[in-house]
């Protein structure tokens, strides 16, 4: 192969349709978790604002708002992401698999929490 063909490019045309399905997973996302913050009784804008809705999301799982503190210490913001979905899973009536299910693929389960049946019933602490 020469270095000419190499560099040859498609020109992008692929891009635009990863663009667009990435854009449409974001905004479902920020739709389902809009509304599962409107069913705990929280703003729903509070998704828009970095930091704050961890703080947020605390308050709806039952755990202390300085936990935000926590989720800047590398590797225990990982244990402390792990807890607050799980509680927030069982805020809402769900088990542990779903709180997994909302650390690892937060963007799918978000929006099956927010636009599914369940309510939220407080924090279980």
């Amino acid at each position: 192969m020469s270095s000419a063909f190499l560099a040859q490019s498609d020109g992008g045309g692929g891009s635009a349709i990863g663009t667009l399905f990435y854009l449409a997973v974001l905004v479902l996302a920020i739709a389902g978790c809009w509304r599962v913050f409107a069913k705990a009784g929280q703003p729903g804008w509070a998704v828009l604002i970095p930091i704050y809705n961890f703080y947020v999301l605390c308050g709806i799982a039952g755990r202390p708002g300085w936990w935000v503190i926590l989720m800047l210490v590398p590797l225990v913001n990982i244990i402390v992401l792990a807890i607050v979905s799980i509680d927030v899973a069982r805020a809402f009536g769900q088990g542990v698999g779903f709180g997994i299910g909302l650390l690892l693929l937060s963007f799918v389960f978000y929006p099956i929490l927010g636009f599914g049946s369940a309510q939220y019933q407080g924090a279980s602490h």
